[in-house]
Formats: structure tokens, sequence, C-alpha cells
């Protein structure tokens, strides 16, 4: 059992919610953040109790810096430290063709992509250099690297947030700091059923190889591996959980 303690952004529902759940039963603190969903975050808070773990859910939108900046001092009154930050959050963005994409859909999701990820790592990275220990892990998607018609808002600039993580691994490494992406299939939660229509949700379960979409608890263990003090030498990677759908 571990007595760390870590963040995770976007934690109200889904793989946030599955996350903060696995990792409090394996004895995290942890903190459920949440930026609209509060009854969702209470209840995730309750589970955490429920299943023997400590939580507390504080509201942030991440790419706000004053929002982000309090959740952080709070954490750091309440425990003392962050060792793990995952960030899950979901910065909404928009299904679209290039031939009717505008710059302010692309490089509005590109900025509020990249802002979130840069203002969490920056209030995390100091705390973790002055211990000698942290985990940074960041949600991705394979449309970052292999393009699916409609998605290019969501895979640019996930790509650009995947390149960010792996310039701060390098830099981090010294300091006994991991930073690594996880990248799941569409996942069976809500999101993806309010952004697709429902037969290209069941299409993307049937033409996975396992016959189905991936389970937020699948993803969450995967990213507790990551968390963990087992997950030590591993940096700058993107660990895929999609039953082989993409291969690299």
């Amino acid at each position: 059992m571990s007595d760390r303690v870590a963040v995770v952004t976007g934690a109200s529902r889904g793989i946030g919610a599955a996350t903060a759940l696995v990792l409090a039963q394996q004895g995290f603190r942890v903190v459920v953040n949440y930026r609209s969903s509060a009854p969702e975050a209470e209840e995730v808070v309750r589970a955490a109790a429920a299943a023997g773990g400590e939580a507390v859910a504080i509201r942030a939108d991440v790419t706000a810096p004053d929002d982000v900046a309090a959740m952080f001092e709070h954490t750091n009154r309440r425990w003392g430290r962050v060792d793990v930050l995952v960030h899950n959050a979901l910065i909404p963005y928009d299904v679209t063709s290039f031939a009717d994409l505008s710059w302010e859909q692309l490089g509005g999701k590109l900025e509020r992509e990249l802002h979130a990820a840069f203002l969490v790592t920056k209030a995390v990275v100091p705390g973790m250099i002055s211990r000698s220990y942290g985990r940074l892990i960041f949600l991705t998607t394979v449309l970052s690297r292999r393009p699916r018609d409609g998605m290019i808002t969501l895979g640019t600039a996930k790509a650009a947030m995947d390149q960010f993580v792996r310039y701060v691994a390098l830099e981090v490494a010294p300091h006994g700091i991991t930073a690594n992406l996880v990248s799941p299939a569409t996942v069976a939660t809500a999101t993806p059923d309010a952004l697709l229509e429902a037969g290209e949700v069941r299409r993307l379960g049937a033409t996975n190889p396992m016959g189905r979409l991936v389970r937020p608890e699948e993803v969450a263990k995967t990213v507790a591996f990551l968390a963990s003090e087992d997950s030590g030498f591993t940096t700058g990677h993107c660990l895929e959980v999609n039953g082989g759908l993409a291969m690299d």
C-alpha cells in the first residue's frame, strides 16, 4: 500500500473517476478534481472512502491559472505535497472537417490543451524536484498519431501535448521524476456517446480486435502502474490501452 498523494484532474467521471478509485484502493490520498460536476465528484470521494482510501474533491478549471494555483495550495495545506499528477481533464473540442475548420476552433483547442498541461505540470514539478521523486501521467489519444475523419482539433492538440510531455520527461529524469502518456482507445463512457453518433460508437467497438470498447478501469490500472514505485525506470513513453487497434 502507498501513502503517496495523487492529484487526478477531470476525476468526477469516466477514466478520471476510475483512476481516483483505483489509486485510493492502493492507499494513495487522492484529490478528485472537477470543474462543474460537484455531486459526481463527491460520489467518487465517497466511493474512495468506502474502498478504504482517502480522497477530497477540489473544484478547479485547469485552464485557469488562479484555479490551478488554489487547488495545489489546498492540496499542499492538507497533505503537504503532490507525488503523482494524473492529467486527465477533457478540454472541449469540435468534431469537424478541415474544410469547415476555423482557426478559432483549432487554435483555441491547441491553446487550452497546452495551457492546462503547462499549468498543472508547472504547479507540481518544483516540489517533486525538491523531493527527488514524482510521477507525471497524461491522458492522450491515438488520434495524435493516427488521424481519423473529423478529429483534427483533438488530434493536433494532443500531438502537441505528447511532445511537451517528452521534453518534460527528458528534463526531469535526473531528479527521479517520470513523465509518461497513456493512450486509450474509445472508452465506454458518456463522453464519446455525447460527441459521436450511437452507430459510430458501436462500430468502434465492433472493429476493435477484442470486439469491444476499452473499460475505464482498464485504463485506470495502467495509470496506476505508472503512478507506482514499480515504474521508476519508465519515462517518456506512451502506453497504449487499445485492445490491439493500433500497434506501434
